[in-house]
């Protein structure tokens, strides 16, 4: 049977519309199998390609598809969930008002819970003689220069009202010669005069004692993105790195410099 001329039109209009149709099916199927969470395919690539590294997803970020993933004791990475390609640094989400950084976002919010619920017991804290007005948490090291100046200024931050609670935080790491150092003043029985003393570079009769917390803050500082010291964490979970001037943090904090 012969088709005539229109009837060969239609069926191949058809024909493609089928073909067509089909590949559309297909490619709208296998998008919706890319969208769905796909953290399993995240770890199993990661501790494939890394068994000697120990990876936790933690959370969705709000690029469609990216996963943030945390090395333990290492730095944050940005995963596909496809497992198989992967961004180390920031992820920065572009606002009508500004660029910002999502890293910074969660760490502030999950700083502030941390900090909320923190016991004090194993810091030593510097207090104003009146009510505190202000809290600032301090990632420090004895063999930083600017913590040296920092120490300096506490009496003038106590004296307008702020608070100032110290962590250890040795940036050459555990073991090394400033953990021996600092971990002295926590082991101190007057312990904010020891460290004083170990800041000023001064020998102390203090032996190291097994129960310190040191190791604790330093992995407690690593894990809420302190890199360096000194490093000020106010109780709304803002990260300040960094010295600055008394006067400079007591603006930060809404009150007037003296």
């Amino acid at each position: 049977m012969y088709l005539t001329y229109k009837s060969r039109v239609i069926t191949c209009v058809f024909l493609l519309y089928c073909l067509f149709g089909a590949s559309q099916i297909t490619f709208a199927e296998k998008n919706d199998q890319i969208s769905k969470p796909k953290t399993d395919n995240v770890l199993k690539y990661l501790t494939t390609a890394r068994p000697d590294l120990e990876f936790s997803i933690v959370g969705q970020t709000p690029m469609p598809g990216i996963y943030e993933v945390q090395v333990k004791n290492g730095p944050a990475l940005f995963v596909h969930e496809a497992g198989q390609y992967l961004l180390q640094g920031d992820l920065l989400q572009v606002t009508a008002n500004e660029i910002i950084s999502t890293m910074e976002v969660r760490q502030t919010s999950k700083r502030r819970e941390l900090f909320a619920k923190r016991s004090t017991d194993d810091m030593i804290i510097f207090k104003p003689e009146g009510e505190s007005k202000a809290i600032m948490n301090v990632f420090t090291d004895v063999d930083c220069g600017y913590c040296r100046k920092f120490h300096q200024e506490v009496p003038q931050l106590n004296a307008m009202g702020i608070e100032v609670r110290y962590l250890a935080f040795p940036r050459a790491g555990i073991p090394s010669g400033s953990y021996n150092k600092i971990a002295k003043a926590w082991c101190a029985k007057d312990k904010q005069d020891t460290l004083t003393k170990v800041k000023n570079g001064r020998n102390v009769d203090v032996e190291v004692c097994d129960n310190n917390p040191v190791a604790e803050h330093y992995s407690f500082g690593n894990s809420i993105g302190v890199t360096g010291t000194p490093a000020i964490v106010l109780m709304d979970g803002t990260l300040i790195p960094g010295y600055q001037p008394a006067a400079s943090y007591a603006k930060l904090l809404g009150i007037s410099p003296k």
